[in-house]
This record gives C-alpha cells, structure tokens and sequence, in this order.
C-alpha cells in the first residue's frame, strides 16, 4: 500500500509539471551524471557559462544562427534540492585555475533561455525553462537493486570479487566475510564491523585500476547526511541459509537493505530521477582505456547497466502528463582534450561500441540515443613533437604539480608538450588488447588561462565538441 500510495503521489507530481509544461511554461528537464572522475561538474559549469554569455559554437545552431537572445539563472523549482554553486565553480576554473570539487551529492540549477524561433509556421520570441539536475553516477547504479533480494545481491556482490583485478582489494573483505554467521544472533557491533570492511573493499574498487566503480550501494562511498545511519550499515554475507530469520545477523542484513531501497533508492528514482526528460551520461573512456580490457569490460557492463534504469521511449500526450519518458540519451567520452584531434572521432567510436548493445534496445522503445568525444573545457592546445625524423602529434598545455611523465615531475607553472599515444582506428582492437594497459600519457593539466576580452567580458572556455553536444539535448526546443 505505501508502495502504491508513492507511486500515485508521483504520477500526480509528473501529472501537474507537465500539465504546466504544455499549458504554461515550456520546460526541459536534463540529468547530468557519469560516474567517478568523469567531468560532471565541468559538463554543468561550461553549459551555463556557454548559455549566458552566449558565445558562438558553431554545432550549437541557436547560439551559430544569432537566435539565442540571452539565458539567466533563475529560482529553481525543487526548494529541497542544493543550488548549483555554478559561481564557485567559475571562479575555481578561472581565477584559481583548478578544476572544480567533484559532484558528491545531488543539485540542481535553472535557466530562462529567451530565443527567437526558426520556424516556418512559428516565429517570434520564445522562452524555455531548462532545469538541470546534476547527481553521482553511483546513485544511478543503485536503481538496480530495486528488483533485487538481499540473497541475490550478497551472492552477486561475492562474485564479483572474482573478477581479474579485483583479488587482492577484495582479500581483506573476504577474510573478515569468513568468520561472519549468517545464522548467528542479531549483534550491532558485528554488523557495523562488516559494514566497514565492506566499504573499504568498495572503495578501493573506486581508487583502483578499473577507476570504474560499479558495485552498488553508491551511497556508502557518497552517504551525505545519512553517514553512519542503519540503512547505510549493512553488507554481503556468504553461506545464506534458505529462510533469513529475523532474530539472527542474516535477517538483520536483510532489514537495511530493504530499508536503504526504501528510505533512498526508492525516493530518489520518484523524485528526481523518473522526472528526467533527457539525460547525458559522462564517462571517463580513456581512463578504463588505460587500465586494460577488463576495466573496459567493466566499463560496458556498467553503460548497459546505466540503460536499463531509464524509463525510456518517445513521449505521447499521455506518456507526458502521465508517465513520462528520458526522451534522448547522450553517452559522452570527456577528457577528449589529452588526446590530438586524430583520435577523438576514435575516441567516439570506442564510446559507441561500447553501448551498441544498449543502442538497439533503447532506440527500439522510441527514444534517441548519441554518443560524442568532448572536452567541456579544453585543457591543452595541438602541436607537434619532432622524435628524430618522426614528427609525433602531441597536447600541450599546464601539468598540474606533482604529475609525472617517464622520469619528469611537474611543477603546476610550466608548459610542456606531450605525446599521448593514439588509439587504433579499429574499436575493437582496443578492447582485444591493442593498447598495452599504461602505454597511453594522461597528466592531469590545469584549467586554461582564460583573460577577459578588450571589453572587460569573460571569455570563452575553450572546449572541444561541447557544442554538439547541447545541440542533441537542448538545440530542438531552441528552434
């Protein structure tokens, strides 16, 4: 019954914003996510700054046509969300040259967006209300334990300790699952001790090499204001019985994880996420690139993953007022900068084999899905490296202080060339092992230098492929 009651509370919050959508206001609403270290609050600080400067990007037909009359940040409309600190991020990129706080909790931000249309049959001012919702990845995993029992996630959760990699991480994890009595009594103290060793496991999945972080709770490595409450103490446990009795540990482990489904997967699936009408999804290729075909494989696995927790499909009158749907998807390869331009269509290609799978069934149910190799913010500019008589396509730009290439270390002032690597023009090679795990070079470069102009306006971020990707979000409601 409370299950029922929520969902008819929610199909009527859904009814009510769209009727106002149709009827009033034009709304877009856009999710911003990806998983660790993937750009998120880069994506989200260039797009603003983009719309409200509105500076001219070529792809992004509003701004190249001149009909992008002005944006401006507005109240958003969910007061128990965080604001965007989108002035806190600007500043860090522009003044301080460092990249902005990674997104460790949901927020949300506002723009009106004044146009004019391009129509033949519609012409004249417009206006659209663009609200964007910016949240961890690793939440969006979690929508997969909704269909799940606590015995089938224990046993997956296990066996995913099995995988090339990930043994002497896991090896801790597992000596203190050892000792652990499914059937034993109740005891707090043993399940908070489970708990941590757990959490520890997944943490160093998220700082390992795969760097990819799929094994669900997210929010025991993001846990915000429920830090070291029950729904967040619990873990796998091994050799479950049949029957889960309440009174024992097993019954006990059980308790939260239906409790953490209720109390955060559950709520944040009704409020926020089932609301979206098109979402972008940031990923750090080059990073699982680096680390090997398993973390690749890791990496698929988790985009399909990601797919199969939208409510997709092409959006009716009535899907709209009553169950609306993430018309468009948009898988995005960041970082694109640290590679030459030679590689960034290879860079998508790689992206698009990838969720290929996750294409067909998606595009099946009526909705678009893209994908797109980009830099938010472009770190380095191209140049040339002369290696004896090889001319080498290298990046250049600021290495952030402490990096290192071969024997160099870097001291966060200086400029330096370097030659990346390339990826094969072949896909699949990348996966079959056509790039040694480590042969590619990826510092981490600081924020470009960006001086106002002659009349003291900001300038531009430089960015690669931003642009194409607003066009595929936001560009048709613009025209």
């Amino acid at each position: 019954m409370n299950s029922f009651a929520a969902r008819a509370g929610s199909a009527v919050k859904a009814f009510a914003e769209a009727s106002s959508d149709l009827l009033i206001q034009p709304t877009l609403r856009l999710g911003v996510t990806g998983l660790a270290r993937s750009g998120k609050t880069v994506f989200t600080t260039a797009l603003i700054h983009h719309l409200v400067e509105a500076h001219a990007m070529p792809a992004f037909a509003p701004a190249h046509e001149g009909r992008l009359r002005r944006a401006r940040l507005v109240p958003q409309p969910d007061d128990d969300i965080p604001r965007f600190p989108y002035e806190e991020h600007y500043a860090a990129l522009t003044e301080q040259r460092l990249w902005p706080r990674s997104t460790d909790r949901i927020s949300q931000f506002r723009l009106a967006i004044e146009y004019e249309r391009s129509g033949t049959w519609r012409s004249g001012p417009g206006t659209l209300m663009l609200d964007v919702v910016d949240y961890p990845g690793e939440w969006l995993l979690d929508l997969a334990l909704i269909d799940q029992t606590y015995t089938a996630w224990s046993r997956a959760t296990i066996a995913g300790t099995r995988r090339s990699g990930r043994g002497a991480m896991a090896a801790p994890w597992l000596e203190t699952l050892k000792n652990l009595d499914p059937r034993g009594p109740l005891d707090e103290v043993v399940a908070e001790h489970a708990s941590t060793a757990f959490k520890t496991y997944l943490s160093a999945l998220r700082a390992g090499p795969e760097a990819v972080a799929t094994t669900p709770p997210g929010r025991f490595l993001m846990p915000g204001d429920l830090a070291g409450s029950p729904a967040l103490t619990f873990a796998p446990l091994d050799n479950l019985p049949e029957i889960l009795v309440p009174s024992s540990l097993a019954g006990l482990m059980e308790r939260r994880f239906e409790a953490y489904k209720a109390k955060v997967v559950e709520p944040f699936f009704r409020n926020h996420f089932q609301r979206v009408d098109r979402q972008i999804v940031l990923v750090d290729v080059l990073a699982a690139v680096d680390a090997g075909p398993a973390a690749l494989a890791e990496l698929e696995e988790a985009l399909d993953s990601v797919l199969l927790s939208f409510r997709i499909g092409r959006n009716s009158i009535l899907s709209r007022l009553f169950a609306p749907r993430a018309e468009r998807i948009l898988f995005a390869a960041t970082k694109a900068d640290h590679l030459h331009q030679t590689s960034h269509d290879r860079l998508d290609a790689l992206l698009r084999l990838l969720v290929s799978r996750a294409m067909r069934r998606t595009e099946a149910a009526g909705a678009r899905v893209g994908t797109v190799a980009l830099a938010s913010v472009r770190a380095t500019r191209e140049t040339t490296i002369h290696d004896g008589d090889e001319i080498l396509r290298a990046v250049s730009g600021t290495p952030e202080a402490g990096e290192t290439v071969g024997e160099e270390v870097f001291d966060g002032l200086s400029e330096a060339a370097v030659f990346p690597g390339e990826l094969p023009p072949r896909p699949e090679a990348v996966l079959e092992g056509g790039v040694p795990p480590g042969s590619l070079r990826f510092p981490r470069f600081r924020p470009p230098l960006v001086k106002p102009d002659a009349l003291g306006r900001p300038g531009a971020l430089p960015q690669i492929r931003l642009d194409r990707a607003m066009q595929f979000l936001i560009g048709d409601k613009l025209a």
